[in-house]
């Protein structure tokens, strides 16, 4: 059949390939479960959608047919314990394939589906459930999220509908049951593209986490992001590693994947074991891949070269940015190049290094064809080329800007904020070179002022990490009356290293031979570990926040 997406938007290459130019075309009543998954459904039912499979080696294959129905099916279950458009439901599922029926069927409803992490405490639960006024809860029976949601409801009187999948517990509905139960035919629900879809909560690196909305418009933005980023192809086999509960989810294994043509790949396990990573990847025969820097590192550590990646085609990063060292030993030992990418939880993909571009290791790229993406200083204008600029986006001056949130939940104020002067704010900083790429320096919050140079920590950082000894770093501002701040390394170290006076000599000598020698950290601290969000990300702001008070 032929190809969804290019029903949805307007492209244009250059000689080489590479997406020069990009638009949308929305329908007014847009909606992905029906337009996208329905159709294929119809039109190409044994097209294979889904393949999940988990630690204890169990698997299972889904085609288009079985997720329409299923989610069918799902939907009208979840309407006869009265979840109705608008109605905001959230999903701590993990990896479990119930996660994509079960969205889908929210998408049905006209719902907006709350994907959340397994990971919560009573405390995070009641604040989401409370904040966003959520109706219904659909969990894991894994571990001890089941307990916090039966404790966390006693203080969210919204919070009415308690389902639990696979395993029977007291105090939660079955969603197995009532699925199997229910019709596979559902008849349309009436929704509009501009209606919400979608609300993420942030990973709150600098306090509360946000809940941003996407409306239904929000899938066909990530055609770039599988299609021009990706490289995924008609017929591949997809693997993002992203607990669902994180919107990176919606980047890798769901939306764009769909709707060009390529199958999703699931793994679903709780610790992540490199090994068995590489194991999955190699018996599935994995074409197209995404993952943080951190998981890169860790597969190159446990002996990537040991295992066949030669169905692998591409291979894409994003989260953090990319250390120069793991982009080479990665080329080294498989062959594939790793394309970054840059956007948030607020869009989608901004900045990335497209397919049939030619990269530049350790830069996030140019912006995409879909955004006006430029690079300005606290006034406003425009930075030149080398000097470091916050990202924004200005607005598309005809028709609507699609892929970029609607509001963030019972927060105007701060909504106004991140677009003030008619821009959109991505609080990220960064540089352009002479070519038009974009280097990465780090959050406003994060730059750090000595003697009025102006110092990004990521430099530092990745400088670092190339030496044997550092598993992980953070780079921070310390107060210091002379200079202002001065640069700190908190680094934790690897097996075979411990802390010592001479090992952080070794460490400040080997950052100010790699970097301009003001940027070397004139402060070292060596912890067992980095405080970070729940997403893993590194809370700077905490050991900033530390810092001050000692």
């Amino acid at each position: 059949m032929k190809l969804i997406y290019k029903e949805y938007c307007h492209e244009e290459f250059d000689a080489n390939g590479t997406l020069t130019s990009f638009s949308i075309r929305c329908p007014d009543t847009f909606n992905f479960a029906y337009d996208v998954v329905d159709r294929i459904a119809r039109e190409d039912p044994e097209r294979l959608a889904l393949v999940w499979c988990n630690v204890a080696g169990e698997e299972r294959r889904f085609n288009f047919r079985e997720i329409s129905a299923l989610s069918n099916q799902t939907a009208n279950y979840l309407k006869s314990l009265g979840i109705r458009k608008g109605d905001r439901v959230m999903l701590m599922l993990k990896r479990h394939h119930e996660y994509w029926t079960t969205i889908l069927a929210l998408h049905k409803l006209g719902a907006v589906a709350v994907p959340a992490t397994h990971m919560l405490t009573v405390k995070d639960i009641v604040y989401r459930v409370q904040s966003a006024s959520i109706k219904a809860v659909v969990c894991t029976p894994d571990g001890d999220l089941a307990d916090y949601v039966l404790e966390a409801q006693k203080q969210c009187p919204t919070l009415t509908v308690t389902c639990i999948v696979r395993r029977p517990k007291q105090g939660f509905l079955l969603l197995d049951e009532g699925v199997a139960a229910s019709p596979d035919r559902f008849d349309r629900v009436p929704t509009l593209s501009t209606d919400p879809l979608l609300m993420y909560f942030t990973s709150g690196t600098t306090g509360y986490p946000k809940a941003v909305i996407h409306d239904h418009s929000y899938p066909l933005a990530h055609i770039i992001t599988a299609r021009h980023w990706q490289n995924v192809k008609e017929g591949g086999l997809h693997l993002t590693v992203a607990d669902t509960g994180w919107g990176k989810a919606s980047w890798g294994k769901l939306y764009g994947q769909w709707l060009a043509g390529t199958a999703v790949m699931v793994y679903d396990f709780d610790k992540f074991v490199a090994a068995d990573l590489m194991a999955v990847i190699q018996k599935y025969q994995v074409t197209t891949f995404c993952a943080p820097p951190t998981i890169y590192r860790f597969l190159i550590k446990e002996g990537i070269e040991g295992y066949d990646f030669s169905s692998l085609t591409y291979a894409t990063n994003a989260g953090e940015a990319l250390n120069y060292e793991i982009y080479r030993q990665f080329v080294e030992k498989t062959g594939v190049q790793l394309m970054e990418g840059f956007g948030q939880t607020e869009t989608t993909l901004l900045v990335a290094n497209l397919a049939g571009s030619r990269s530049k290791p350790g830069s996030m790229g140019k912006p995409s064809p879909l955004y006006d993406v430029h690079l300005m200083d606290r006034d406003g204008n425009e930075v030149a080329t080398g000097e470091v600029g916050e990202i924004v986006v200005r607005p598309c001056r005809e028709g609507r800007q699609f892929g970029i949130f609607t509001a963030y939940n019972n927060d105007e104020e701060l909504y106004k904020k991140v677009w003030k002067g008619g821009v959109y704010h991505t609080g990220d900083t960064a540089y352009r070179d002479e070519d038009g790429y974009f280097w990465y320096v780090g959050r406003v919050d994060d730059i750090i002022k000595s003697s009025g140079y102006r110092i990004g920590p990521f430099e530092i950082e990745s400088v670092l990490m190339e030496h044997p000894a550092v598993m992980e770093c953070a780079i921070t501002g310390v107060p210091d009356p002379e200079r202002g701040q001065i640069v700190k390394a908190t680094i934790v170290l690897t097996r075979q290293y411990a802390p010592s006076p001479e090992l952080a000599r070794e460490l400040q000598e080997y950052v100010k031979k790699a970097t301009a020698p003001y940027k070397y950290p004139r402060v070292v601290e060596f912890v067992k570990e980095l405080p970070k969000t729940i997403s893993g990300k590194i809370r700077r702001v905490e050991i900033r926040e530390k810092d001050s008070v000692s």
